[in-house]
C-alpha cells in the first residue's frame, strides 16, 4: 500500500491505533474536524499540505485587486484642453478599476467662482459617465471641492 492510500480507508480507531497507522506510512495525523463525534483526523504530510494552501493563497492574492483612489486637481479656470487630459486620465483609471477624486482647488478670490467649481466636475462626471458612477456629488470642504467617481459595470476593462 502507497502512503497516498492511507487515508482512502475510512474507519473509526482509537488514537493509539490512527497514530501507529500514520507512522507506518511516515505521515502526519492532522484533526480535521475536532468538534464532531468522534473527532475526525486525517493521515497526511502536514508539511506538503501547508504547502500547497499557502501555494493556493499566494496565487489568490496574485489575482486580486485592490481599489486605489486616484485624485485629479483642477482650478476654477482650468482650460478646456486641461479638462480633455485630464479626463483622459481619469478615464484610464476608472478602466483599470481604480476610484477617482476629482478636487477643484480655489485661492483668494477664486471662491466668487464655486459655481464654476461644479460646473467643471460635473462637465467631467458627463464626460465619464459611461464608465463610472458618481459616488459623492460635488460638496465643498474648506477651500476644495471634492467629487467622487467609481467605475461602474457598464463598460471599461
Amino acid at each position: 500500500m502507497h502512503p497516498e492510500d492511507a487515508d482512502k480507508e475510512h474507519e473509526v480507531v482509537p488514537i493509539d491505533r490512527a497514530r501507529e497507522i500514520a507512522e507506518s506510512y511516515g505521515l502526519d495525523l492532522v484533526e480535521v474536524a475536532p468538534n464532531a463525534e468522534p473527532p475526525v483526523c486525517k493521515v497526511l504530510d502536514f508539511g506538503k499540505y501547508m504547502y500547497k494552501k499557502k501555494k493556493k493563497e499566494k496565487e489568490a492574492k496574485k489575482k486580486q485587486h485592490t481599489v486605489q483612489v486616484k485624485e485629479l486637481r483642477f482650478r476654477p479656470n482650468t482650460d478646456d484642453h486641461d479638462l480633455e487630459f485630464k479626463t483622459r486620465h481619469a478615464r484610464g483609471f476608472l478602466e483599470d478599476g481604480d476610484k477617482v477624486k476629482a478636487t477643484v482647488q480655489f485661492r483668494g478670490r477664486d471662491m466668487l467662482y464655486t459655481e464654476r467649481g461644479k460646473e467643471l466636475l460635473m462637465d467631467l462626471a458627463e464626460e465619464l459617465n459611461d464608465i463610472s458612477e458618481i459616488e459623492t456629488k460635488p460638496n465643498m470642504e474648506g477651500r476644495r471641492m471634492i467629487m467622487m467617481l467609481a467605475p461602474s459595470g457598464k463598460g471599461g476593462a
